[in-house]
């Protein structure tokens, strides 16, 4: 009897490794990211050498970056808490890379989700807090979704490229937050600026250590973080929707030729990516800044690109990269206070690290003693 595997069998095997790799890519997620992040500090210490910068004020400044960052109570609140709506977004981008889309939108969601969340903040007076902060954060997730869904559907309806059509969705999103902040009853009474009214405090999301300082700013959203991430463990890594989005994202013409409804993929990715994304701007307006105005995302969805890049794309990996950015933009805020060194220094350092993700070769090549050497080929 012929025991042989036959060839479609093959191909199906192959197919599946694909999409469901082996623990062999945790270098890929572990051990990739750190090395770049240790070139990326070392760069950033010549870019001050060489800005005329001497060595001890860099020995300060990253003295001051570590103890800006985690050195104290204050310091590690806000690293959480600037880590909070990063490792959010962060997720949403990952989702859309698993399932085969580069998801740009996150920027234009997060700023529809928190402008939708602002307004279920200020318009249910009465609502007691139990209820009224789920509310806002799923108005703010529903909001980011069916606005990210726009470029999910364009996709399978049309074939645009997501690329461009979240890009667009974006400047889109810059007017229309633009435009509502001017109405009536969005726009706080007796201001002539774009500003909204402040959200109700039964809408707000507590802050947790008050009990130690008041001034500490940490609030309940880093619980709906961690439920997150684990949440999204959970649906790519152990749910049928899960690996059809990463099968997909692997192969979309074998998905196909599997049985699987491409469109609906798309649509549905694109919108659970839209989903975190808004409940990162609900985050933002219900726990830290207590209102909107233009611009209020600052950049969080496009820093999340690169959250979700140094995570390569896996829950956990994005929660260790949203703490270390938000740690970044902890610390370098003490950085520019202690040493007096630009924060636009956190800039280039990011840069740098999104760099060396893209590179994994030469991260490889830079340091090859930390990665196992692949196994010989076995001759026939």
């Amino acid at each position: 009897m012929n025991d042989e595997p036959k060839p479609a069998e093959g191909l199906s095997e192959a197919f599946l490794k694909r999409a469901a790799p082996d623990r062999a890519a945790m270098e890929d997620l572990i051990v990739v990211p750190f090395f770049a992040v240790v070139v990326a500090l070392l760069l950033g210490a010549l870019a001050m050498l060489a800005t005329n910068v001497d060595l001890a004020t860099v020995g300060r400044s990253y003295v001051a970056l570590l103890v800006g960052s985690v050195g104290s109570f204050n310091a590690i609140s806000e690293t959480l808490t600037a880590a909070i709506p990063l490792t959010l977004a962060g997720l949403g981008i990952a989702l859309g890379f698993r399932a085969g889309m580069f998801n740009i939108g996150a920027e234009g969601q997060l700023l529809i989700g928190g402008m939708a969340a602002v307004i279920a903040g200020f318009s249910f007076a009465g609502l007691p807090a139990v209820v009224h902060v789920p509310l806002v954060l799923l108005v703010g997730a529903m909001a980011g979704g069916l606005y990210a869904a726009i470029a999910g559907w364009l996709r399978a309806a049309t074939g645009a490229h997501e690329v461009i059509t979240t890009i667009m969705l974006n400047l889109i999103s810059y007017r229309l937050v633009d435009y509502m902040l001017r109405l009536d009853f969005i726009q706080r009474e007796g201001r002539s600026d774009p500003i909204s009214k402040s959200v109700l405090g039964s809408a707000e999301l507590p802050r947790i250590l008050t009990w130690l300082d008041p001034n500490l700013r940490l609030h309940a959203g880093v619980f709906l973080m961690i439920a997150a991430v684990i949440f999204i463990h959970w649906l790519l890594f152990r749910t049928r929707l899960g690996f059809e989005f990463r099968a997909s994202g692997e192969s979309p013409d074998a998905a196909r030729y599997a049985g699987m409804r491409a469109g609906l993929i798309i649509v549905l990715a694109m919108g659970m990516a839209g989903a975190l994304s808004g409940l990162a701007g609900a985050n933002q307006v219900s726990g830290v800044l207590g209102r909107a105005s233009p611009g209020f995302s600052a950049g969080i969805g496009f820093d999340a690109i690169a959250v979700a890049l140094l995570g390569r794309s896996h829950p956990w990996g994005v929660l260790l990269a949203g703490l270390l950015f938000g740690a970044l933009e902890a610390g370098g805020r003490q950085m520019q206070v202690d040493a007096g060194v630009s924060i636009d220094l956190i800039s280039i350092i990011q840069a740098l690290i999104i760099v060396f993700i893209a590179a994994p070769l030469l991260v490889r090549r830079l340091f090859p003693w930390g990665f196992r050497k692949p196994a010989p080929v076995a001759k026939e």
